[in-house]
């Protein structure tokens, strides 16, 4: 570092908050001390700036194994922010159905030898909510969840101000707003006229399914809408399309004509209900129209494109790494677009494609 300085003429000082990308430095000095970096070929060691700031500026991530797409965006997402901002990214993964409190501190106590200044976890399930409440430790931590749950928010900030253990523990909890985004479904579907839906839940361990399906039953109560709950214990397509072929039998046995809409709490579960739709010879959007959640690749270019809901993970990834930091560093609070229970939300927006047409019923 003292070679950049002497070489850039600054002080070691002023390489040190270019290298920590400080904002008190000048944008010419900047630019000065990053050629003279490029130029020696320095490398800043981790553990001697560890050694000096007390930081080692590495971040803990935790996630699940399935890495379903939305998680697989943001982890990228947080991985990226935090190399603009000078981090390391530390990933550890768990089962997301099946860990224990022992499998999440067993990491958090390999974060600790690591000396990790802050630690993210998306928590998708119940069980991963939990334990990352429960973690006793003073690191600063950003949980990345839905609002609701088996075990509540309000819950959750008990456990974690019961367990962390340090009266200046710094956490924050932050998401994506399901219930503005379901409201925006149903607002879509009343629009167009439908009246009678059917929606097809996610598995309710996860906390995104649990979270829109209390959205739906309560939204579509007030809207007047009348439904149906497909409850399916997956995401995977094959399962949504399996229940929805069991559920047009029964209504051909007893007689009834199908709702004008079906809704999904994803986009998988919405190929398999189409695929269903299709062999049973109802046209989409002309005989029934579907909606997923999710706006996964190619949702686009399906046929018929699916009208869905975008739940942008990759500016959700973005959005865990600055809380972190501003966590880690003692930043000013930053405003989230929404608050509700304590969560900083993120808006996710309803995206109209060809498969949501005008009800003919």
């Amino acid at each position: 570092m003292l070679d950049v300085a002497r070489a850039a003429g600054v002080s070691h000082q002023t390489v040190s908050r270019v290298i920590n990308n400080s904002p008190d430095v000048a944008a010419s000095t900047r630019v000065k001390v990053m050629d003279t970096i490029k130029e020696l070929g320095y490398r800043p060691s981790n553990a001697a700036r560890a050694l000096v700031t007390s930081q080692s500026h590495t971040i803990g991530l935790i996630v699940g194994e399935s890495m379903i797409l939305g998680v697989k965006d943001m982890i990228s997402s947080i991985e990226s922010a935090s190399k603009s901002r000078g981090y390391f990214l530390s990933l550890s993964m768990v089962n997301e159905l099946l860990c224990t409190q022992s499998d999440v501190d067993t990491i958090v106590e390999s974060f600790e030898e690591q000396n990790v200044d802050g630690i993210i976890v998306i928590a998708s399930t119940d069980a991963m909510f939990a334990a990352a409440c429960k973690i006793s430790s003073s690191i600063s931590r950003v949980i990345v969840t839905s609002t609701h749950g088996s075990v509540s928010i309000h819950e959750g900030r008990a456990l974690l101000n019961k367990y962390s253990n340090s009266t200046n523990a710094k956490f924050s909890i932050i998401g994506i707003n399901q219930w503005r985004a379901m409201a925006d479904v149903i607002g879509v579907i009343n629009v167009r006229g439908h009246r009678d839906a059917l929606y097809v839940a996610g598995p309710l361990m996860w906390r995104d399914a649990a979270t829109r399906l209390t959205a739906w039953h309560k939204i579509s109560q007030a809207n007047g809408i009348r439904s149906r709950i497909v409850q399916c214990a997956s995401w995977k397509s094959s399962e949504s399309y399996s229940r929805l072929n069991h559920v047009i039998e029964q209504y051909g046995i007893e007689g009834l004509t199908l709702p004008s809409v079906i809704v999904t709490a994803s986009d998988l579960q919405a190929i398999g209900v189409i695929r269903s739709l299709y062999e049973h010879g109802f046209r989409v959007p002309a005989d029934v129209s579907v909606v997923g959640f999710g706006d996964d690749p190619g949702m686009s270019d399906f046929f018929p494109p699916l009208t869905t809901v975008n739940i942008d993970a990759s500016t959700m990834g973005a959005l865990a790494v600055r809380e972190v930091l501003r966590l880690i560093n003692g930043g000013p609070e930053f405003a989230f677009a929404d608050m509700a229970h304590g969560v900083g939300l993120h808006p996710a927006n309803v995206v109209l494609r060809s498969s949501l047409g005008q009800s003919h019923v």
